[in-house]
Formats: C-alpha cells, structure tokens, sequence
C-alpha cells in the first residue's frame, strides 16, 4: 500500500479530518517544489518509524505528508505533473468555469471555452486516477493509452458541443419569454455540466471499470484486480465531481437572479458580472475541498461483494481500494 494511502487510511477516517487535511494538501505553492524535493520527502517518510498521527507533531515530517499528497499518485506512488495536480485544480478551473459561465456573443467563442474547460478536468482525473497494472489476460499499456487518448477526445469533444447547446438556443431563437431565457441563463448549465462532468470522469478511467483496480487487506497487501471495485472508484468520483461543479455554476447564477431583484445597480453588466465571478470563486474555493473530502480516498468494500476469484483468497470481511481525486 503506497504511503499517501497509509495516511488517508489513518488520517482520513470522517468528513472533518479530510477535509481539514485537503485544505492544506491544495496549498499552491506545492505547485513550484521539485521533483527533487518530492523523492525527499517520500524517503523521510519512508524512514520514519513513528505512527502517522504522532509524526504530524513534527514541523518537518508533516510538510513532507503534505508535499506527498499533493504531488504523488496514491494508486501508482507516481508524481503527478505539475499542472494536474489536486493544488492546481482551484486556479486552473476558476478561470475557465467563468469563461464558461460569462456571456458570449458568438456560439462559437462559448464552445471554444467548453473545450479547454473539459480538456483540463479531463486531464486532471487521468492523472489522479488509477493506473492498470500489466497482468495476464490484461491489455498493454500502449494498447491502453491508445484506447484512453480516443475515448479523451471523444468524451471531451461530446461535452464541449452539449455544454454549448443552452447558449446557441439563446442566441439561434432569441426566446422573448422571461422563464425560457431563465431557464437557459441560470437553470440548465449547473445541472448539465454536472452531468458532463460525471460523464467524462466515466469515459476517461474507463480501464478501470473494464479490467478493474488494486483491491488490499488491511495489511496493504494487493488481493486482486477487481472490476465491481473499480466501477465503485469510478461511481464516487464521478458524483463528487458533479457536485462540485454543479453548485460552482447553480448557485451563483441562481444567487444573482435574485441579487438583481433588490436594486438596479446590480442589473448593470458591469457590476453583475464581476459580482457573479466572485460569488464563482467562494462556492468553488469551499466546494473543491469539500468534494476531495465527501468520500473516502482509501474505500471499503465487502468480500461479499466481490468477484468470487477474489472473495476466495482471503478470509478478511473487509478489504480496501483506492479511490482516486
């Protein structure tokens, strides 16, 4: 079991503990540390003898959970490139969910905006995802990653052109009817970008849910690759990150509908929108921890509920997977 498992595992046993942690792990400047400083960090860990509750008294060894959290794959023990990693999800997809969210003239500027938005998202849960490990009967990683770059490109070229469909009506039929350009506006983005979002995060770590992920005892040790187990990975990340970016897009819009209602000052575009920009970055900013933290990253599964190969091979009751962000 790698180590950032070993901690959530001890660490990350309710909402209120992981979520605390995350607000720490997604610190940005673990963005500029080196790859150097990471492998550092990794082996003091490794080398530290004390448990993990107690050796987060110590300054220099909790930096060191927190630089492993925030940079290494907990599935794979890989370091995640720089621009995927949990600490660049906020300031990466602030911007880009306001460029999705403003007003555009033209169709063609919104879906260009689509686009980049579920380019990086779409990145970001591969790379946080987990890894297939080669094994007999499994494909290679080559045939994966081939299979994984056109299930990408589908998957984000679907969601830029559903994701743009609220603003072409808006602006192909100019409805005159105040609940339709409500409805457009301010009702269906959050839950349709919701769905999309769950969606890719579906396609793109499909493998998991084909040939299955990692699942251990509780002494870490890997039973089995199980796919019910990784279709559950699959299932709780796809929902927390609808979550989040359904209340990102939802409750802005809606909060500013009736902002506008207590005065004609608000009503102004330019004092509406930088109004609804900020709104944007409150709820992202408390919804992006809060999302990491609504389920746990180690999950438990019953041997029960698992394929009989590996319902078989091991007399625990409970075993264990990782989730991935």
């Amino acid at each position: 079991m790698d180590l950032n498992l070993q901690f959530w595992r001890s660490e990350g046993k309710t909402f209120f503990q992981r979520f605390r942690h995350w607000t720490d792990i997604l610190d940005p400047t673990f963005l500029f540390i080196s790859s150097e400083e990471i492998e550092k960090a990794r082996t003091l860990l490794q080398a530290s003898e004390e448990n993990i509750t107690e050796s987060l008294r110590d300054k220099k060894i909790n930096e060191a959970w927190k630089l492993s959290l925030a940079s290494v794959n907990s599935g794979t023990g890989e370091t995640i490139p720089a621009l995927l990693r949990p600490p660049a999800f906020f300031p990466f997809t602030v911007p880009l969910v306001i460029a999705v969210i403003l007003p555009h003239r033209q169709t063609r500027h919104a879906l260009m905006c689509q686009f980049l938005f579920h380019t990086y998202t779409s990145g970001f849960s591969l790379a946080n995802g987990n890894s297939l490990k080669e094994s007999n009967g499994t494909p290679t990683e080559k045939e994966i990653a081939h299979k994984q770059l056109l299930l990408a490109v589908g998957a984000v070229t679907y969601s830029s052109c559903m994701g743009v469909i609220p603003h072409y009506m808006l602006t192909r039929y100019k409805p005159k009817a105040p609940f339709v350009q409500l409805l457009c506006k301010n009702i269906i983005p959050g839950p349709l970008t919701a769905l999309l979002c769950a969606f890719n995060v579906t396609v793109i770590r499909n493998s998991e849910l084909e040939n299955g992920i990692e699942v251990m005892d509780s002494k870490g040790q890997v039973i089995g690759m199980s796919q019910i187990a990784g279709r559950k990975a699959v299932e709780e990340t796809a929902l927390s990150r609808a979550a989040v970016f359904a209340t990102a897009m939802f409750i802005p819009d809606i909060a500013l509908h009736f902002i506008k209602r207590t005065g004609t000052l608000f009503r102004n575009p330019l004092v509406g929108t930088p109004v609804r920009s900020i709104l944007t970055i409150l709820v992202l900013g408390t919804m992006i921890p809060a999302s990491f933290s609504w389920m746990p990253q180690v999950g438990k599964i019953k041997r029960s509920e698992l394929e009989p190969e590996i319902a078989s091979s091991t007399e625990e009751t409970e075993l264990f997977y990782n989730r991935g962000v």
